[in-house]
């Protein structure tokens, strides 16, 4: 057997992971980014690019230089919650993000494809070189911030940026019900397994504010979000309503205009957690 050449025995099973692990990828030679944290979930329709959208937003009017990578490559929706008409479009030296109206710069698929409604047809390795590329190949230039908006699920894209890009931690977003909270745990087990630092959770359609009254409706019923926080030990960020303006807003590809702060105290967390 070979003496190995870190700990200087005959065999050692440790260093053997280590040098079959994927290795951390390194950002463009073009790009600077200070800190880097996925917006995550167990499931789809919980409101992950919503709430990654909202954050980018709100950061970016704190003065901070913010970019978005849209990660869910199949599903792709924030140029079009960004009102992104533009196609991000390559140079010698490598792919251009596409700036939203206020200078936040994103990177989606949908920003690459001639038509953005054909199907993404492919299979899991596939899906995990583009988002790659999307680190290595893009050119972000100086960025405080860059969020990433994962796709739902425990599968291959959420996995190979685990271990691809050098995350600063992740926000899991949720709903009230108890069977999301369920499923959202898995995305919080797998997070704990691969060692990203889990920043917190936002509870996302946490009520609807009659217009009549004021009373908050909670249609899916008691928030189960603090319960959950404490049983997994980590942090709660808070929680968004459902409000009509503000998907008015995403539809039309609006959303800067959003001027309501429901997420200034959780982006002030994020600040302090990160420590930028």
């Amino acid at each position: 057997m070979s003496e190995c050449s870190s700990c200087s025995a005959s065999s050692c099973e440790g260093c053997a992971k280590k040098a079959s692990a994927p290795a951390i990828e390194r950002s463009h030679e073009l790009s600077k980014i200070k800190k880097v944290i996925a917006i995550a979930s167990g499931k789809g329709g919980v409101g992950k690019s919503l709430v990654t959208s909202l954050i980018a937003v709100t950061m970016q009017r704190k003065g901070y230089k913010v970019g978005i990578m849209d990660a869910d490559i199949t599903g792709p929706s924030i140029p079009k919650i960004f009102g992104l008409e533009e196609k991000a479009y390559s140079t010698e030296s490598g792919v251009l993000p596409v700036a939203s109206a206020k200078g936040i710069k994103i990177i989606s698929l949908n920003l690459l494809m001639e038509n953005e409604e054909n199907a993404v047809i492919w299979r899991g390795p596939i899906l995990g070189g583009i988002v790659k590329q999307f680190w290595t190949d893009v050119i972000w230039e100086d960025l405080d911030y860059l969020f990433i908006d994962m796709p739902p699920g425990t599968g291959d894209v959420p996995l190979t940026i685990y271990q691809s890009i050098p995350l600063d931690g992740i926000v899991i977003v949720t709903l009230p019900q108890d069977l999301v909270s369920l499923i959202v745990k898995k995305s919080y087990n797998m997070a704990k397994t691969m060692n990203i630092p889990i920043l917190g959770m936002v509870e996302n359609m946490s009520y609807i504010t009659c217009p009549h009254c004021g009373e908050e409706v909670k249609l899916f019923g008691n928030s189960s979000i603090q319960k959950m926080t404490e049983e997994l030990g980590i942090k709660h960020f808070g929680r968004m309503p459902i409000d009509p303006e503000f998907t008015q807003l995403c539809d039309e590809g609006r959303i800067e205009e959003f001027d309501k702060k429901y997420l200034d105290e959780f982006t002030n967390k994020i600040n302090t957690e990160v420590n930028i």
